[in-house]
């Protein structure tokens, strides 16, 4: 069988604190894109969540060029995961001794990026024309 994908390569960053509801919406929009659209995608969207996944992906990025001798050209992200973290409760006073919850939420975000074969980028750039 002809494996049309090369290598695969992760970063992943835990204990974000930011909702992780909030932060699948910036990460929905850059899954299966080429890295170069994603950072473009990324860097056109005005979210908290896309400073991180900013940062996570130019070390997948490292990840694929310094260790693993990938092309940085030929990269998209096949993965990109945004889990539930550990959720910090705290309390906010309200009238009558009451206490009413506040659920700070955290995210842990996971990225891989796959190195396309040079069948799959010739198709991928023919598309393009």
């Amino acid at each position: 069988m002809n494996d049309i994908f090369n290598k695969t390569v992760h970063a992943s960053v835990k204990m974000q604190r930011i909702s992780p509801r909030k932060a699948r919406l910036v990460a929905d929009l850059i899954r299966y894109k080429s890295v170069n659209t994603a950072l473009t995608i990324l860097k056109n969207t005005n979210k908290k969540a896309t400073e991180i996944i900013i940062k996570l992906l130019n070390s997948a990025i490292a990840n694929a060029t310094n260790n693993a001798g990938l092309d940085a050209t030929k990269l998209y992200v096949s993965k990109i995961l945004v889990n539930d973290g550990p959720t910090l409760k705290r309390f906010q006073p309200h009238s009558r001794g009451r206490a009413y919850p506040i659920l700070k939420r955290t995210s842990h975000f996971y990225i891989e990026v796959t190195e396309f074969s040079n069948e799959v980028n010739e198709l991928m750039n023919k598309g393009d024309k």
